[in-house]
């Protein structure tokens, strides 16, 4: 297993290029926001927009892995980066009915260079050695993350349009630069015997098929962070201060703990450590709901026990999933992981809204009940029997360990 010091460079050249990017993600954050004001856009037809973006993402994550998987990861990124620089870089000039096309296909693109880019830093060192360079790419997200937001607002304080030039722009610049430093790769072809398919490879490891649906409740009740939570902070009482000071408190514990405790941890059995993320993830949003103790207290002790949670389970689980693919399969597995881990995205806000409309007080102790189920299921994973097959790691990659210059 690897340590920090042992991660090659070209994970930590990926991860450098994910929190620039993360840092520069103007679409994502100000979209709604520039179609509403400058495009002079309704809410409902910029709400359609911008979905227009985010299920050509959900189409990208559990389809796009293949293209890498068949054509070579470092291409695939390189061009897709390229398309995305481009199209976003013009959306300025595009006329506001043309927007819908290009929405869907830079979430589309943009979900595929991400499986890429995932792809090429696990490729990068051996199964049961990921847990250390999937919590090094986190970091570097939710780093970019922190800062993109307030960068974002100085810039469009200035002018919208800015934001999309400039979120383009970075995009081919970093294109450009991280392209010196990919590895080219060696075709990969299935050792004699293998599954070919993504699907009939998925079907000999049958305890995967038992954590996926376990990935998908628990992540459709940790998005209730950005659904339902503001909403039942301001019915209480709570100002909007008290949302983002939690937000930015969760940000924080993951920064500071992700990478120390995957490493402390990457000699330990998987399954137990994702079970007691999602475990700590119903015990937090229960703890949303608490009556007796005061409501900014419930929720700081909350947002603790479940980022505890997340910390755990995030980085775990991707590398789990990532360890039980064929190299040949490793961009579709990485698809299949991150639609799940992402289709809360989806579904969080209409169900939390549904359930909290109706019932507010039934939602945190269902969230619970919902998060305890995914660690059943996780703990269930274990016990499936897998059927017999070829080791997934016998058929490999060639990753030189020298930056090629182009």
């Amino acid at each position: 297993m690897r340590s920090l010091r042992d991660l090659p460079t070209v994970v930590w050249v990926l991860a450098a290029g994910r929190f620039v990017s993360s840092a520069s993600s103007f679409l994502m954050l100000f979209l709604v926001l520039y179609l509403t004001g400058p495009r002079g856009l309704g809410v409902v037809p910029a709400g359609l927009v911008a979905g227009a973006n985010g299920v050509g993402a959900l189409l990208g994550n559990v389809t796009g892995g293949r293209y890498g998987d068949q054509l070579g990861h470092r291409r695939v990124l390189l061009l897709a980066a390229s398309i995305v620089g481009v199209v976003t870089a013009l959306i300025p000039w595009q006329p506001v009915w043309l927007l819908a096309i290009p929405m869907p296909l830079t979430g589309y693109l943009g979900a595929v260079a991400s499986l890429s880019r995932g792809a090429l830093s696990a490729l990068a060192v051996t199964p049961g050695s990921r847990r250390s360079a999937v919590a090094v790419s986190r970091a570097a997200s939710n780093a970019g993350f922190v800062i993109g937001p307030p960068v974002g607002a100085l810039i469009a304080a200035r002018g919208y349009d800015a934001l999309f030039v400039i979120d383009g722009v970075v995009t081919l610049v970093l294109r450009h630069v991280t392209s010196r430093f990919l590895p080219e790769e060696a075709p990969v072809r299935p050792e004699p015997g293998a599954t070919h398919g993504l699907w009939a490879s998925v079907r000999r490891s049958p305890g995967l098929l038992v954590l996926l649906p376990a990935v998908v409740l628990v992540d459709i009740v940790y998005r209730q962070l950005y659904s339902t939570l503001p909403l039942h902070l301001r019915d209480a009482g709570q100002p909007l201060g008290l949302y983002t000071v939690l937000i930015a408190v969760g940000s924080g514990l993951i920064l500071l703990l992700e990478i120390p405790v995957a490493v402390w941890l990457r000699q330990r059995p998987a399954i137990p450590i994702i079970a007691t993320g999602y475990l700590l993830v119903a015990v937090g949003f229960t703890l949303f709901g608490v009556p007796w103790f005061g409501v900014a207290t419930a929720a700081a002790v909350a947002m603790i026990v479940l980022t505890a949670g997340e910390i755990l389970y995030k980085t775990t689980a991707t590398a789990h999933v990532l360890d039980a693919a064929p190299a040949h399969l490793v961009g579709q597995y990485q698809g299949l992981y991150t639609g799940a881990a992402t289709s809360g995205t989806m579904l969080a806000a209409p169900i939390g809204g549904m359930v909290y409309a109706a019932r507010p007080g039934l939602l945190w102790p269902l969230c619970g009940v919902v998060a305890g189920i995914g660690a059943v299921l996780a703990l269930l994973s274990a016990r499936v029997p897998a059927a017999r097959h070829q080791p997934a790691d016998r058929t490999t990659r060639s990753l030189p360990n020298a930056p090629v210059h182009h």
